[in-house]
């Protein structure tokens, strides 16, 4: 490896080598400066400063009560001052925070602490994590449901088909430390997706990160920095990238006319009448593989839920060869997904069904898509439903 000191080694694996600094604070000092940092944390997530009430959750009381104390208090005050940024040491520029409660203040900084004797000293908090400690818990950041998953449950669920089919691969996340949108990994027995990556930004150890929006195969996401999902992926021993599916040559060079077909790709346009069908009937099609008769397979669409228990239209078919026809459908439903059709009607029986393959996707988009597969460039493009065309991926 050339040109490569180890100090740009330590950076990729995330590791400050910059020596340690020593603090300039008293213990005593440390304390006050690492329990306003919570307060200012407080700030930062629900934009007010922190109030009492007994309806109130109880850390937010205990902010409460530790401002109050830090407000009066002269060598807090004097402390802070440049770490204020946000002046909530100014009483008159936030909104009272005096309620009634029922237990009052000291009480329940006493029973919080453990220790009801230090109850009005702003050093004595021993819910204050150290500096150290806060490092550790950034790694992971907080997940929160994910209330577009929806939009990514077919992304799992392809790759892990990929996956058994033998089309993607597990490999030791140690090989290749890279991380871009659009990758998988797999942490703590967890499939992981990277949906959004941010601008790029120095990070205080000279390193490069950015901030990254991770899905989470059970439904739940995080905002978290690239270089903390690393670090998770590395001290996790049994952590896994997953490789890019191998779509491999889905189409022969050319369409020979005695060459027997294996598949033909088929697009449809339905004639229901539900409502919202009929108004974007142009824009919605199913798209679909079969290695028989087209015609056949629609036969009896109006009595199939499949499609949409209506007649179907055939606005273009694409004949394969030596063609994987599950993998095949499976890169339209993942290139698609943004843009499938959420619909559910009710079968023949009363039952709430929900017909796939079904996307809002201009016929030309599709025909760009296949034209894409055949000469091997789809890899690179997504769907930009804004712009309604596939674009080729940052």
């Amino acid at each position: 490896m050339d040109d490569v000191s180890d100090d740009d080694l330590l950076a990729e694996l995330g590791v400050d080598a910059a020596p340690a600094r020593t603090s300039t604070h008293t213990p005593r000092e440390e304390r006050i400066i690492a329990g306003f940092e919570d307060i200012s944390r407080f700030f930062e997530e629900h934009g007010r400063a922190p109030r009492h009430g007994e309806h109130r959750d109880i850390f937010e009381r205990l902010y409460a009560v530790r401002l109050d104390r830090l407000r009066e208090s002269e060598e807090a005050q004097k402390l802070l001052a440049s770490l204020d940024t946000h002046r909530l040491l100014d009483a008159s520029l936030h909104e009272s925070n005096n309620t009634s409660v029922t237990l009052d203040d000291d009480a329940l900084l006493g029973e919080l602490t453990n220790s009801g004797s230090h109850a009005g000293d702003i050093t004595k908090l021993t819910h204050v994590q150290t500096r150290e400690e806060r490092r550790a818990a950034d790694e992971i950041a907080n997940r929160e449901p994910c209330k577009d998953f929806a939009r990514f449950k077919p992304l799992f669920d392809l790759a892990e088909h990929e996956l058994k089919q033998g089309n993607r691969h597990a490999r030791t996340f140690g090989n290749d430390a890279s991380v871009a949108k659009g990758d998988f990994f797999i942490l703590g027995g967890v499939t992981v997706y990277v949906a959004e990556k941010g601008e790029s930004f120095s990070a205080p150890n000279g390193s490069t990160d950015a901030r990254l929006r991770v899905i989470y195969a059970n439904g739940t996401e995080s905002n978290l920095l690239l270089r903390s999902l690393q670090r998770a992926l590395y001290k996790d021993t049994a952590s896994r990238r997953l490789s890019e599916s191998a779509v491999g040559p889905l189409f022969d060079d050319q369409w020979e006319a005695d060459d027997l077909p294996s598949g033909t790709i088929y697009v449809l346009r339905s004639h229901c009448a539900h409502p919202f069908i009929a108004k974007h009937r142009e824009l919605i099609h199913k798209i679909g593989v079969t290695g028989g008769s087209v015609e056949r397979r629609v036969a009896n669409a109006s009595k199939d839920a499949t499609y949409l228990l209506a007649e179907v239209e055939i606005v273009a078919t694409y004949k394969l060869s030596q063609i994987n026809r599950t993998k095949l459908e499976g890169i339209f439903h993942k290139l698609f997904s943004a843009a499938q059709l959420e619909l559910t009607i009710d079968d023949r029986f009363g039952l709430p069904v929900r017909p796939r393959e079904w996307f809002l996707v201009p016929l030309h988009v599709i025909d760009d898509a296949v034209q894409r597969i055949r000469d091997g460039s789809i890899g690179d493009c997504v769907y930009d439903a804004s712009q309604a065309k596939l674009v080729q991926q940052s």
